[in-house]
Parts: C-alpha cells; sequence; structure tokens
C-alpha cells in the first residue's frame, strides 16, 4: 500500500522522527527485542479487549470487540515470529543496552486501562485514539524498514487492521454517543497526552541520572579516593598499641 493514502498516513510528528526511527531500527539485536515487546503488548491488549467484549452490553459491540482482539492476539504472534528468527539468524550479536522505547513506544496497548471501570464511549474514545497513534507510528516503522523486507511486511500487514480497527471504533462511538462523542475523544487526547509527557519525563530523567552518575564517578569520586590513599599512607604498618588508660573493666556488659 501507498502510504500516502490519507487512512495510512502518519502524523508530522512521526514523520519528523523518521531519521531516529530509522537509527532505532537499523540493528537487528534492536529489532528483535523491540518487536518481542511489540508482541508482548499486542497481546496484552487483546486480553484488554476480549475483557471489554464481556463487560459490554452492546452485541454488535461485543462482536467488534472480540474480531478486534483476535487481530491482536495475531500480530503478537506475527511479532514474535519475526523477532525469533531475527535472533536465530544473528545468536552472536550483543543485546544493546539503548532501546529507545520512549521515542518509538512498543505498539499501542492499552495503557493499562480499567476496563471493568469503562462505559462504551470511553472505552471506543480511547480504542480510536490509541489505534489511530498505532496507525501512524507502524507507517513510519513500514516506511523506514526497507532494509528488512520480511518486518517491512508485517507492518504492512498490521497497518491494514490498525486502520479498520481505528475506523470502526470511531463510527460506533458516533453511534453510542452521537451527541457527545467529540467531547469523549477530548478526554481520551488528554489522558493519552499526560501518559505520553510521563513517558518522555521518564526517558528523559533514565538519561539524566546516567549523566549525573557518571559525572559523579569521574568528577567527585577521584579526589575522595585521593585523600583516602593519602590517609592511608600515615597510618602505622602493622598492630598499633592502645593504652590501658581510660579503659573500663572487661568483666561486665556495660
Amino acid at each position: 500500500m501507498d502510504s500516502s493514502r490519507s487512512h495510512e498516513r502518519s502524523t508530522a510528528f512521526d514523520r519528523m522522527l523518521a531519521p531516529v526511527h530509522r537509527w532505532i531500527w537499523r540493528n537487528a539485536e534492536r529489532r528483535a527485542q523491540k518487536l518481542l515487546r511489540f508482541g508482548e503488548t499486542e497481546t496484552d491488549g487483546g486480553r484488554d479487549i476480549l475483557r471489554a467484549a464481556e463487560v459490554t452490553s452492546d452485541p454488535l459491540l461485543r462482536r467488534l470487540y472480540l474480531e478486534h482482539a483476535i487481530d491482536e492476539f495475531r500480530h503478537g504472534v506475527l511479532f514474535r515470529r519475526r523477532a525469533a528468527a531475527l535472533l536465530s539468524e544473528s545468536p552472536a550479536c550483543s543485546n544493546p543496552s539503548f532501546q529507545g522505547d520512549w521515542l518509538a513506544p512498543g505498539g499501542h496497548g492499552l495503557d493499562d486501562i480499567q476496563v471493568d471501570g469503562e462505559s462504551d464511549d470511553s472505552m471506543l474514545a480511547f480504542l480510536h485514539l490509541s489505534e489511530k497513534a498505532a496507525a501512524s507510528r507502524f507507517a513510519v516503522y513500514r516506511d523506514v524498514m526497507r532494509h528488512d523486507p520480511p518486518t517491512r511486511a508485517i507492518f504492512e500487514e498490521i497497518l491494514h487492521d490498525e486502520t479498520f480497527h481505528m475506523n470502526y471504533t470511531f463510527t460506533q462511538l458516533a453511534r453510542v454517543a452521537p451527541q457527545g462523542h467529540r467531547r469523549h475523544l477530548w478526554r481520551a487526547r488528554l489522558s493519552r497526552l499526560w501518559k505520553s509527557y510521563l513517558r518522555l519525563a521518564t526517558g528523559l530523567a533514565g538519561i539524566l541520572g546516567s549523566i549525573m552518575l557518571t559525572i559523579q564517578y569521574f568528577v567527585l569520586l577521584p579526589p575522595f579516593a585521593w585523600f583516602a590513599k593519602r590517609a592511608q599512607r600515615r597510618e602505622r604498618a602493622g598492630w598499633i598499641p592502645v593504652s590501658a588508660k581510660g579503659q573500663g573493666s572487661i568483666d561486665r556488659q556495660y
């Protein structure tokens, strides 16, 4: 499919990060590890959607949720199989320390949403935005994966499903909440924006923490080590006799 088609077009922000995504996905082992996490995320999202099918009272939504959950489980299998193939092709590679998960998050997931406490309209709004964001990122991942046609084909296949999920959730949201579906979408957007901020802040905090620890190790620790060695040179070697003056009796506890 052509990525320029409107229903599969990535956002300007995701396109801006395309060089970063290309660098992240270039390493084969890092690619395999990310695909494994994608598989876990898709499977976990499928469980949540399956639970949504159990709790909804709308028969049409129940059927659509079941189809959606089956798709998510299938996506998880596709990601895990491709990850296993990549790991078998490069068993000698070392695991890269930097994964870039906060720049290239794994799939969409449901951000640990409490399905039992969600109404149909809020659930549909959240799912629509999640699938829309996933379709945008998967379009970018597909485009930067030209060096890996099998992985690119997986993203191509999954992107088709994500587009369907994005469209049906919006259609059903407009059906179950014809007057307030825009409000539900904005509420879900604010929730996703807050969680995105937390994810970004966590990633930046990890980087800043590593920088500060490195500075402390190479700047603050050497003077302490020098003072310790200097004090050690002043100490006399061997046993040092202790004066008996001021020592209490040793036949009592205190």
